[in-house]
This record gives structure tokens, sequence and C-alpha cells, in this order.
């Protein structure tokens, strides 16, 4: 056997690609026992109210559709490179001072979400976030911004009646003039 056919034998064994599926899998099995932990939680007031159970659900359903996502294109890309006889590529590398950068950003958020209120924290988070993931137009940055906060203020606000943080000092009167404006409250 010649050291290309043991590599394409190689390349064809499954264990490349069940290890390439265990993060995917990993998160959905978590997202599943998260899922049926999350049923713990009291039951609604009233048929008319979606209760404290349901957001989390929601969002633990989304997340285990992501990962049949993420299970997905991992394997349509590899049959796709055993179809061409080409073994997967190497995967990208991983910039771990942006992926810091993001991790940070991500608990700032929440730690500011108190203190400047949702309406701010997010629209900054949204900013920067994209922004370290490699977005360079500012426009696009802003209205993006803008707009995703602006969405999310009618969905948790109008819509489900979520209450958000308002912040503290002048940003609690900053909200609630925000709320004013878009007609939210």
């Amino acid at each position: 056997m010649s050291k290309t056919d043991a590599g394409q034998a190689q390349d064809r064994a499954p264990a490349p690609i069940l290890k390439s599926l265990i993060g995917p899998l990993l998160i959905f099995l978590l997202a599943v026992y998260f899922y049926f932990l999350a049923g713990q939680i009291d039951a609604p007031p009233s048929p008319e109210h979606l209760g404290a159970a349901f957001w989390p659900r929601m969002i633990l359903i989304f997340l285990m559709v992501s990962c049949g996502i993420k299970a997905g294109e991992i394997l349509l890309a590899r049959r796709k490179a055993v179809a061409e006889g080409t073994p997967a590529g190497p995967r990208p590398e991983v910039d771990f001072y942006k992926l810091a950068a993001m991790i940070v950003m991500v608990v700032a958020g929440v730690y500011f979400m108190d203190i400047i209120g949702f309406p701010l924290s997010n629209f900054i988070f949204l900013l920067l976030f994209m922004r370290i993931a490699g977005l360079r137009k500012k426009g696009s940055l802003f209205l993006t911004s803008f707009l995703g906060t602006i969405f999310l203020l009618y969905l948790f606000v109008k819509i489900v009646y979520l209450p958000l943080p308002k912040g503290q000092w002048f940003f609690d009167d900053m909200t609630i003039f925000l709320y004013r404006v878009l007609h939210i409250i």
C-alpha cells in the first residue's frame, strides 16, 4: 500500500468525521439537557402569558437547530472533499486574540447592561463585536447595531413584555425617553 493509498484510506475513515462532529454534538446534548431542566421552571400564571420557561426553551431549540445545521455543513464538506478526491482542507486558524476580545465583549456587555441600560449596552456591544469580527464599513456597523437594538427592544419589551435593565443615574431616564420615542411604553 503506497503512502497516498494510506492517506486516502485515513481520510475515508470515520474517526476524522466523528472528531469534527464532537463539538456540535456535545453542545446539542447540553442544550437538550438544559431544555428539560428549563421545563422545571414555574408554569405561567395564566394561559395568555408565555411564562418564565418560554424564552430559555426557545433559545435552546434554536441552539439545537444550529448544531444540526453545523453538523450538516461538516458532513457536506466532507462528502464534497471525498467526491473531489481531495482530503478535507485544514481547519482555518483561530485568532485567539479576537476570540478573547469577543468573550470579553460578551462579559462586559452583560456587566454594563445593569449600569447603562439594555439599549445603550446592546448598541455598543453589537457595534464593537461586529468590528472585532471583521466588519469594517462604518455605515453598516452603525445601521446594523442601531436597527438590531431597536428590533430587540420591540421584541422583548413590546411583544414579550420582558422587562430589560434600564440603567442607573441618567441612563434610566434616557432609556425611558427612548421607549417613549419608539412608542414602546
